[in-house]
């Protein structure tokens, strides 16, 4: 004999939104005195209930990215370089898997026209940000700088 399904009242549905922005399924779980797996039940059979969840989630992401985007865009270096290695898919470092020696010479030979322009426009951006950067560093010292 099956046990009984769990049902949650109003008020609780409304609170797993509320609580999504906060707590992790698991924490919710416990919050509301029933098992994880039997939480996890709910949310599979129940579309209003993984909705509300989701919109919680969804909520908070948004409040911490609007925060952080606007901390940015302030000049504040550590969400510019989490903002771009996140969102514009910058890294650091290299690639052991593909390092190699350096070499006096690359064969540029099967490139096309447009792909070396492609290439030379790249490396000129990339020249120009970091000379901003260089750029607003001296005028702020201090590490409150922002780039245009």
């Amino acid at each position: 004999m099956s046990r009984p399904h769990i049902t949650l009242t109003d008020a609780q549905r409304a609170e797993v939104e509320t609580l999504a922005a906060v707590l992790n399924a698991e924490q919710i779980a416990d919050f509301l005195c029933v098992g994880r797996t039997t939480f996890f039940a709910l949310l599979n059979r129940d579309e209003d209930l993984a909705e509300r969840y989701k919109r919680g989630k969804a909520r908070a992401i948004g409040a911490v990215a609007q925060s952080l985007v606007t901390k940015a865009r302030a000049g504040n270096v550590t969400a510019m370089i989490f903002f771009l290695k996140t969102q514009a898919g910058w890294r650091e470092g290299l690639d052991l898997a593909v390092k190699q020696e350096p070499q006096d010479e690359i064969d540029l030979s099967d490139l096309t026209d447009e792909e070396l322009d492609g290439l030379l426009a790249h490396a000129r951006s990339l020249s120009e940000a970091k000379q901003a950067i260089i750029d607003a560093r001296k005028e702020k010292p201090d590490g409150h700088w922002s780039v245009p």
